[in-house]
């Protein structure tokens, strides 16, 4: 069922970030550390106050780019920050790609917190997503696999299943979801991967920033709502779902429908995110528990 971690298309060493930051950047200059070596993006923390994020894949620099351009747009409207780009660096010598510096951000990846501690954030993330989803202008970037019509994600999300090695009943959750009447709304902004280690949390326990907009797009409001699996459980679902319909109220035939749509979308990118973590257990862990709780009763 499970693949790894797409192998970097280019080395992303510490002598190579300390050479692109010392040439373009010295301002930022300072001892580094590797974070986070991920699908798209290596990160390194850079002194106390800083972190550079450059694509290790020649897929993710059109993501790292979209930050760049809409994340300083965004940031204003949003209640918690957001790493908006200090400083944008250019490819040279052996690295082909763009690449930032980004302000290293309060809090720690809400994966350490135990799931039924997160309702402490719940209504946090719904005000953060209420203030975020507004309609988009036509430029905003398009996403093949975010944003787009429930029906567009059959065809992956059944091969997936198919593939076996997956828990029984998400085959007709996917088909609940699929019934459910689409989205029929103006396209509004979404941050698009709506997963726990794209929150960070503060020592109180409330949300401290949101991260990772690589998948910033528009269009359907319930891909981010998939959070309420993706993120919580039970309890903390029904603060964030009763939290985010007070902020931004949908019109009575649609509220079902959306929420519907949200548990669907929490099926395909959870089990996208369990079908490619054989060496990331924290990734793989946070697919199974969006998993599981899709098919919790009635989806709630």
């Amino acid at each position: 069922m499970t693949a790894g971690t797409p192998a970097a298309e280019v080395a992303v060493s510490e002598s190579l970030v300390a050479a692109l930051v010392r040439t373009q950047h010295p301002d930022f200059d300072g001892p580094l550390r590797l974070v986070a070596n991920g699908w798209d993006n290596a990160v390194y923390r850079l002194g106390t106050a800083w972190s550079v994020r450059l694509p290790r894949r020649a897929v993710a620099v059109p993501l790292l780019v979209n930050e760049q351009r809409w994340l300083p747009r965004l940031a204003p409207r949003l209640p918690v920050p957001v790493p908006v780009p200090a400083a944008v660096g250019e490819p040279a010598g052996s690295y082909p790609w763009p690449w930032s510096i980004n302000p290293w951000l309060p809090g720690h990846p809400a994966t350490a917190v135990p799931v039924p501690e997160r309702v402490a954030f719940a209504a946090d993330l719904a005000h953060t997503f209420a203030a975020l989803h507004v309609p988009a202008p036509a430029d905003a970037p398009p996403n093949a696999f975010r944003g787009v019509p429930l029906s567009d994600r059959t065809e992956p999300v059944r091969e997936r299943l198919a593939g076996g090695g997956f828990p029984a009943g998400l085959a007709a959750a996917w088909g609940e979801a699929l019934a459910a009447p689409p989205w029929t709304g103006p396209p509004v902004w979404l941050h698009a991967d709506p997963h726990p280690a794209n929150l960070l949390a503060g020592d109180d326990g409330r949300l401290a920033a949101l991260i990772d907009f690589g998948d910033l797009t528009s269009g359907d409001p319930a891909t981010d709502l998939a959070a309420a699996w993706m993120v919580f459980d039970a309890a903390g679902r029904a603060v964030f779902r009763e939290t985010y319909a007070a902020l931004a109220p949908l019109e009575d035939a649609t509220v079902d429908a959306t929420w519907r749509r949200a548990r669907g979308w929490a099926l395909s990118i959870g089990s996208a995110i369990a079908a490619s973590s054989a060496d990331n257990p924290a990734m793989a862990a946070i697919g199974a528990h969006a998993l599981d709780q899709v098919l919790l009763p009635d989806g709630r």
